[in-house]
């Protein structure tokens, strides 16, 4: 992962820092999923809108930090790749490096325990859980 995220040289989601409500606005969970939404255009290259995410779960990471997860709809595995590679390569082009530089699609703990290097705090739970609902 690139140097930049809140997690560095980890596997993590794609996801960001909520940014604060402007001119007084609320900070509800409308505005939570739009930023949600904004995180997967900017990160991923998949648009999806504010109102086609779920929050899924809350979890609490490693430094108290609060993490919110959302389930956006099901894409085909060759659409998240294409999209994926289209913000990469445009980040660099604009002389930036991508905030993730790869992309691993995990269904299991055992996928996930596969992967090569460390991952975030909170993605074992989270691939847990996912993995129990389907």
């Amino acid at each position: 992962m690139s140097p930049s995220t809140a997690a560095p040289g980890r596997w993590q989601l794609p996801g960001g820092s909520v940014e604060p409500p402007r001119d007084g606005a609320a900070l509800d969970e409308s505005a939570l999923a739009g930023q949600a939404a904004r995180e997967l255009a900017e990160e991923l290259g998949i648009d999806a809108a504010a109102e086609d995410l779920k929050l899924w779960v809350v979890t609490c990471g490693e430094n108290g930090s609060i993490g919110l997860t959302y389930l956006a709809p099901a894409l085909p595995e060759v659409t998240l790749r294409a999209a994926f590679a289209m913000v990469a390569a445009a980040e660099r082009v604009q002389g930036r490096e991508p905030e993730l530089d790869g992309i691993a699609l995990v269904h299991s703990p055992d996928e996930l325990a596969g992967l090569a290097g460390p991952h975030a705090d909170y993605l074992d739970p989270i691939v847990r859980r996912f993995s129990g609902c389907r």
